[in-house]
């Protein structure tokens, strides 16, 4: 079976960069496993650069080019046509990224821990919204 494309928000892929416990350590092994692809786009693509060089995670250049390193090599790349597909409404404008990437991409799942987007889970024509946690116990199986 084909790995399922999966949108995951920068919250999200940065705490399984940065963190070795818990359930982003079970996203990244996933990941790295090919259980799932994480999509991004140009767009989401800046974000996490630009995070990562946030002066709170005291990250040098070739610390981030590494975290990069580790991620970007199992990323599909999508291209978000212009202009963007519709998206539901979001309060956060910032979080209309991974919502265009969720649905040109065709993803099977967007992983978040951003309120904003967590409250778009069960919306009509979106694929399932889940917290880091749910989507690992969707991956292990104990929510099938």
């Amino acid at each position: 079976m084909k790995a399922p494309p999966v949108v995951l928000d920068t919250n999200v892929v940065l705490s399984a960069l940065l963190f070795r416990g818990g359930p982003p350590a079970q996203v990244r092994a996933a990941w790295l496993a090919g259980r799932f692809v994480p999509l991004a786009s140009a767009a989401t693509a800046q974000e996490l650069v630009r995070v990562l060089a946030y002066p709170k995670f005291k990250l040098a250049a070739a610390e981030q080019e590494d975290l990069l390193a580790d991620y970007l090599p199992w990323v599909r790349v999508v291209r978000i046509p212009h202009p963007p597909p519709l998206a539901p409404p979001c309060r956060d404008p910032f979080d209309l990224p991974f919502l265009h990437l969720a649905i040109t991409g065709k993803a099977h799942a967007l992983v978040s821990g951003d309120k904003d987007l967590l409250t778009l889970a069960g919306v009509r024509g979106l694929c399932p919204v889940l917290s880091a946690e749910a989507f690992c116990r969707q991956l292990s199986g104990a929510d099938a």
